[in-house]
């Protein structure tokens, strides 16, 4: 079994080490090296692998600076995302293993056009694509393309475990309580995320499951949500509703 530790970066991101019994780890998306060489001194590991879900320097800012340290450290990622210094680039459906755990490589355009994700052991990195009640802003992809992503990790087992790169759930929770407040479940939810956040612990990873919950992303069915939305947009949808809600939520 692997072990998953986030490690907290600038103000609200989470680098992931991914690592085994025999002391040698993976880091996914590291934006900033400090933290993480600070980790693996104090925890005495050796990097040996370090993955990429997209461009953005808050997710590729630190790799120079760990390959500095870790020459020998396998850099990999999107092969249609402009990410500099790859080892391996890879692609939709590619394998790849780590420390005996078999991962698939998923496209997720929408935030980037070349965003992809890394699901395996029951496990999806997924960068900024899903959060914990939201989703990732479309930057350079569309509107379509962000809801297909969303839908390829709906589709995923209900209890994979959801290993976002931030701490947006409170500000996500507002948004989502405002076009669902009738949904017992998100009330519930916040009441925990309440309690997490103050004192000072992470609401991720989170679930599927969980997500289906509370997500109004990946909840665009419901009735309540439909009738939210149906002021701004005549396309009633799955695809018209997530547009009109990534737009509201842009604005929020």
């Amino acid at each position: 079994m692997l072990v998953v530790k986030s490690i907290p970066a600038f103000n609200d991101n989470y680098i992931w080490l991914i690592h085994n019994n025999q002391g040698q780890c993976a880091i996914v998306d590291p934006g900033d090296a400090t933290p993480v060489l600070s980790y693996l001194q104090e925890h005495q590991l050796q990097l040996t692998t370090i993955l990429v879900t997209h461009h953005h320097s808050d997710h590729v800012g630190g790799i120079a600076e760990l390959k500095r340290h870790f020459p020998n450290a396998a850099v990999v990622g999107p092969k249609n995302d402009a990410v500099a210094g790859l080892t391996y680039s890879v692609d939709a459906e590619q394998q790849l293993e780590l420390f005996g755990e078999h991962f698939t490589v998923l496209s997720l355009p929408g935030h980037t056009l070349g965003h992809i994700g890394f699901y395996g052991g029951g496990k999806l990195f997924c960068g900024d694509v899903l959060f914990s009640a939201g989703c990732g802003r479309v930057f350079e992809g569309t509107a379509k393309q962000m809801w297909q992503s969303l839908q390829k990790i709906a589709d995923l087992p209900l209890e994979t475990q959801i290993y976002c790169a931030h701490e947006y759930t409170a500000g996500n929770l507002s948004f989502a309580m405002a076009i669902e407040p009738n949904n017992p479940q998100l009330h519930e939810y916040r009441e925990k995320v309440n309690q997490l956040r103050a004192h000072q612990k992470p609401t991720v990873p989170t679930t599927i499951e969980q997500e289906k919950r509370i997500n109004p992303f990946l909840r665009l069915e419901s009735a309540e949500i439909i009738k939210s939305v149906s002021h701004r947009t005549q396309d009633l949808t799955p695809e018209g509703v997530f547009t009109a809600l990534r737009k509201w939520k842009d604005s929020f």
